[in-house]
Formats: C-alpha cells, structure tokens, sequence
C-alpha cells in the first residue's frame, strides 16, 4: 500500500463511484478496478461492493479500514505541513463539514479572515445536518466541524450564542401576546426540526413540563417558514435562521428564554494538522464567545 492507493480507495467511498474517483485520481477506471482488486487480494477481505444501480459501497470491514486510511493521510498531510512550516510556508487543506445556517453565517468570514494572513491555505466544505456534520467528524471526512454539541461531542468549544424565538404567521391570535410561554403552545400544531436541531427547543418545552404537539418533522428551515406562512403550523427556531424572512411572518421572544451555543469542533489535539489549528485559532479570534450580546434580529 502506498499513499496513492489508500487516497483511491478513501475516494471511492466518499463518491461511491468508480468512474468519478478515476477522474479525481487522473486514473483509467480498468486501472481503478486492478487496484482495488489487487488491495482485496493481498488483504484477504472485501472492502468495496459493485452495485451498478445504487452504486459503491463499503462492507463493514471496509468501513473499519477507510476511517484508519483516512487517519494514515491525515498523518501524512501533517508531514508535508510540518515541512513547508520550516520553510516559512503555511499550506494544506481544511475540510470543514458545517449545518447550512452556519455555514453561511461563519465560513465566508472564516476564510476570507484567514486568507489574509494564510493564502496558501485551501478550504473544502460540505453542509448537512447536525448528526451528519458529527458523523463526519467522527469518521475522520472532515476535520472541523460546525454544530450544536451533543453528549457525543468532544473537543470543541463554543464561537457563538444565538437565541431561540417562537415563529408565527403574523394573523395567528398569538400575535398579539409580547412574549410566548411553552404553555402558550401547549395546544398548537408544531413544526419540529431533527437530526441534531430539536435538543434545545425540547429542553425549554421540558423546562415547563409541556410536551409540544409535532405536526410535521423537517429538516430545512426554509421549508419550515413556507409551511408556517401556509397555516400548517408554529414553530420554535434559531436566531441565524431568522435572519431573511418572508413576508408575513413574526416572531416572539421566549419566556423562559432559551438559547443555543454553536461549537466549533475537531478531532483529537494532537491528531490536528497545522492548518486545521490555523482555523481554529482565526475562529476564537474572530467569534469572541459571549452569553450576553445583542441580538442580529429585532423582535
């Protein structure tokens, strides 16, 4: 094995394709298939399964070796960083998985920050849910990510505290009410976020011993706004997303208030990449954490 044929067989799994990691390889697909054939071989197992309609896929040891080949290059991009810092060179590659809020939000200003000083540096980034931001940090396909913490989280901190108001279509009869209590929706058909969204919102409901009524379970919160402007129903959501609003809807300050802290997380300290720990310190530079600042939005 050589670092080539690890980066091959990583690229295979992350676009689940042949033909499209040959292309990213600079590889023939024939050269592609003897590789991965011969690898198989001399390993004893099978890494990969053909599907030629749902495409590649891993088998279970296959996920197992892919997450300690991605180890190995991080190990080796570690190597070539170490050396181009001795050379009074910054260079490397950050990947940074964030949810779509956040990423709008932090990443341009995080890149634009560091590239100032850094401009060398290169930046790939991917958006998802929560969960899948955490599952590719945890697989080791990213090496930063932006999300809410979970009791899985380690190795992060906190860049940012936004508050969480109540959404509504601006001639439902809560409107009038200045600020909005869990019993005030006791009785209301909610809009529910998941996949790493709906911790805080259930923690301020569970604050209140209310057990909110879930109409619909989203995942955008684009379409959670086009589903309260069309009556389905009122939501709790986050300061970021509030930012652009449509026509027609309100918000409401919360009593309890309630909140939610956006980390940025990594793997390991010492498993970091001098570029990675680059973005790190732009990111505590440029978000200074704090629990009590102005809010973006005027509710």
């Amino acid at each position: 094995m050589n670092k080539s044929l690890l980066q091959l067989i990583v690229t295979i799994s992350e676009t689940r394709s042949f033909t499209i990691a040959s292309e990213k390889m600079n590889m023939t697909q024939p050269a592609v298939s003897r590789a991965v054939t011969t690898l198989e071989r001399e390993l004893g197992v099978t890494l990969l399964i053909r599907d030629r309609r749902r495409g590649v896929a891993l088998t279970p040891i296959g996920e197992r070796i892919v997450r300690i080949f991605r180890e190995i290059l991080q190990g080796y991009e570690k190597i070539d960083q170490e050396i181009a810092s001795e050379k009074g060179l910054e260079t490397g590659c950050v990947r940074i998985g964030a949810f779509p809020v956040a990423s709008s939000y932090f990443v341009p200003k995080l890149i634009r920050h560091i590239k100032r000083q850094y401009p060398n540096l290169e930046f790939s980034i991917v958006e998802g849910t929560i969960a899948e931001v955490q599952e590719w940090l945890d697989n080791r396909q990213i090496d930063v990510g932006l999300l809410i913490p979970s009791d899985e989280t380690t190795d992060s901190f906190p860049i940012y505290r936004e508050g969480i108001y109540a959404v509504m279509r601006d001639d439902h009869p809560l409107v009038e009410k200045t600020i909005i209590s869990p019993e005030d929706l006791r009785e209301e058909p909610m809009l529910l976020w998941k996949a790493g969204y709906e911790p805080p919102v259930l923690k301020w409901f569970e604050s209140a011993g209310v057990t909110p009524k879930v109409e619909y379970i989203l995942y955008n919160y684009r379409t959670s706004l086009q589903m309260i402007l069309a009556g389905e129903g009122l939501a709790v959501m986050s300061e970021l997303s509030l930012l652009d609003l449509p026509q027609g809807i309100s918000l409401k300050r919360l009593s309890p208030e309630a909140y939610r802290d956006i980390h940025i997380a990594t793997g390991p300290e010492k498993d970091c990449t001098i570029a990675v720990k680059t973005f790190v310190e732009a990111a505590q530079s440029l978000f200074s954490f704090q629990t009590d600042r102005e809010p973006l939005i005027d509710v």
